[in-house]
């Protein structure tokens, strides 16, 4: 699975809607970071994770909890009020032992303003507006459709998409919306059903530019 812990301090959390794209943008950051291609040191490790089930794992830190987080190898990625930090993959049962005693559940998070609106150019990642989703499941799941967006991509594309810094948004469809997309041909996740939802729920549409 990949590790990806979020940076909640008690008196400056993130807003929810920039944890998610976030996360969603760290995804994709080590998916393209050269440690995880070719012969790269984390490139096995990456290959046997896509070639099972590309599961996600998000907890949270703060203070010291962080810091030692922020000292294992990874990649930090910030964004306007979040910070998520993204591990190359590990056994369901090899967690170090700094991130296996972080919380994975009870993680709430708000917008204290509405998202801005999305131009054109931008990818956006839409969330099935019938699911209640904690902020780490959430960010889990904007994650995966952060990567099948990634997959669906020419290496052309990939390029472009990185080289412009993974611009991308979140966001919850209105129920019409969600009727089109899940009817449309861009990529859906179906959640496996691990925890909080029924398995085979369609979670997230993955809507980039390039895929239309």
């Amino acid at each position: 699975m990949l590790p990806l812990v979020v940076r909640i301090e008690r008196g400056a959390p993130p807003s929810r809607t920039d944890a998610l794209e976030t996360a969603a943008r760290s995804v994709l950051t080590l998916l393209s970071d050269e440690r995880a291609l070719g012969d790269g040191e984390w490139a096995d490790a990456v290959r046997g994770w896509e070639d099972a089930r590309i599961r996600k794992v998000v907890r949270r830190a703060r203070g010291a909890e962080w810091r030692r987080a922020e000292a294992l190898p990874g990649i930090t990625v910030h964004g306007k009020s979040a910070e998520v930090r993204v591990f190359p993959p590990v056994p369901l049962d090899g967690w170090p032992k700094e991130l296996a005693k972080l919380q994975v559940s009870g993680t709430e998070l708000d917008d204290p303003e509405p998202p801005v609106d999305t131009g054109p150019a931008q990818a956006v990642l839409w969330l099935n507006p019938e699911l209640g989703m904690s902020a780490g499941k959430a960010m889990a799941q904007a994650g995966h459709g952060a990567q099948l967006a990634w997959w669906a991509l020419s290496g052309a594309e990939r390029t472009a998409w990185r080289e412009a810094g993974f611009p991308l948004a979140v966001r919850t469809a209105g129920p019409v919306v969600w009727a089109e997309l899940t009817g449309s041909e861009l990529p859906v996740v179906r959640d496996a059903g691990f925890t909080e939802i029924a398995p085979g729920s369609c979670t997230v549409v993955a809507d980039h530019p390039a895929l239309r």
